[in-house]
């Protein structure tokens, strides 16, 4: 009997490395000349960050800030979800950002059906929140793997879990 090969596609966030971020992020605001006497705030609740700021443009200051943070940390921004701004008490302005884990439903649909349009011989299945590729043949898998990072999906992917 052959054996198959299987490799997991899988959607993660080290929510440390989030937290790393923004306490580097308070760090940075508290000491710029630019958000002196500034009610600024950026803070980590579950997988939310909420964002407090003086007005519009301050705001979209904080977002540059955390962003450059989060990208040094190795985070991809499309792991980010951005809110609406909203008005918020005091005559300051509010956002909240969402951080997405997991392959959703939709999104699992979409990369089975862009894995099946590659005509390979492997077999992929959503399993809850991440995607299972199987195949005999290594090859195929790895062919799969890079068609997954040359293209893009809206969704930061990462494939662990291989097994031959």
């Amino acid at each position: 009997m052959a054996k198959s090969c299987s490799f997991d596609v899988v959607s993660e966030v080290d929510l440390q490395e989030v937290d790393n971020a923004v306490n580097q992020a308070n760090k940075e605001l508290a000491t710029r000349y630019d958000f002196k006497n500034s009610k600024s705030t950026i803070e980590l609740e579950g997988g939310e960050i909420k964002l407090v700021s003086d007005d519009d443009h301050k705001i979209k200051s904080v977002i540059d800030v955390l962003q450059s943070k989060i990208i040094k940390r190795g985070i991809e921004l499309k792991s980010l979800e951005y809110g609406k701004v909203e008005p918020a008490s005091g005559g300051l302005v509010r956002q909240n950002i969402t951080v997405k884990e997991g392959i959703s439903k939709e999104k699992g649909k979409e990369l089975v059906a862009a894995i099946k349009k590659q005509k390979l011989k492997v077999q992929a299945q959503i399993m809850d929140d991440k995607l299972r590729v199987t195949g005999k043949n290594k090859d195929d898998l790895q062919e799969v793997i890079q068609f997954l990072k040359a293209n893009d999906f809206d969704v930061p992917l990462q494939f662990n879990n291989f097994r031959s």
